[in-house]
Parts: C-alpha cells; sequence; structure tokens
C-alpha cells in the first residue's frame, strides 16, 4: 500500500513560480515511477509529467514543456513539481500518482495505481 500528500499548493499571479511536493509512504518508494496530473473544474483530469523509479528520465505534456520540472528524492520519499511562469490556464487541483507498469511513460489515469488527496492551484491574470 502506498499513500500520498501533497502540498504546495496557493493562489499566485500570473507569471509566478510554484512549487508542489508529494510525500510518499512505503519502503518500496524507489521502486515506483511517479506522475503528476491535473484537473480544471468541468474538465477531465490531465496528465502534466512523470518520472521514471530512479529519477533519470522524465516526460511532460506538450502544454508544461519547458515551464513545468519533475523531480524526486528517494531518500526522502519525495516528488517535487516545479512550476514556473504560471499561466491562468494552469489552475487546477494537482494529484501525484504512482505506478509499477513496465515503462514509465504512462499518461492515462487508469494506469496509475495509487492516487493522493490533491493541492489546488489557482493564477490569476
Amino acid at each position: 500500500q502506498v499513500q500520498l500528500v501533497e502540498s504546495g499548493g496557493g493562489l499566485v499571479q500570473a507569471g509566478d513560480s510554484l512549487r508542489l511536493s508529494c510525500a510518499a509512504s512505503g519502503r518500496t518508494f524507489s521502486s515506483y515511477h511517479m506522475g503528476w496530473f491535473r484537473q480544471a473544474p468541468g474538465k477531465e483530469r490531465e496528465f502534466v509529467a512523470v518520472i521514471n523509479a530512479n529519477g533519470g528520465s522524465t516526460y511532460y505534456a506538450d502544454s508544461v514543456k519547458g515551464r513545468f520540472t519533475i523531480s524526486r528524492d528517494n531518500a526522502r520519499n519525495m516528488v517535487y513539481l516545479q512550476m514556473n511562469s504560471l499561466k491562468p490556464e494552469d489552475t487546477a487541483v494537482y494529484y501525484c500518482a504512482a505506478h509499477f507498469k513496465f515503462g514509465y511513460r504512462r499518461t492515462d489515469t487508469r494506469e496509475y495505481d495509487y492516487w493522493g488527496q490533491g493541492t489546488q492551484v489557482t493564477v490569476s491574470s
């Protein structure tokens, strides 16, 4: 069983930066691939970024590429999402998630096994 708890959300202005954190439980954290997703009001949950188990590979949605950076610290059981140059369209609830499937580059919510409760990010114009 894996428990995930996100933090770091808030209200910022367009162009600002924000770093989200996700704390994971479990002694096998370093074996999970970790992703970030987001869900805006009235929209489906969408993929943002994913990082493989050892932190050596990352993959991003086109909408955030070049602005967001996903990273992890396996010694601390933490995953981060550094968000720069934020835009109003980045406003959403952000979720971290974990999966164990072969091949880390998973972008479908159904492929993830564990989810956090989400943290709200609001970007004002």
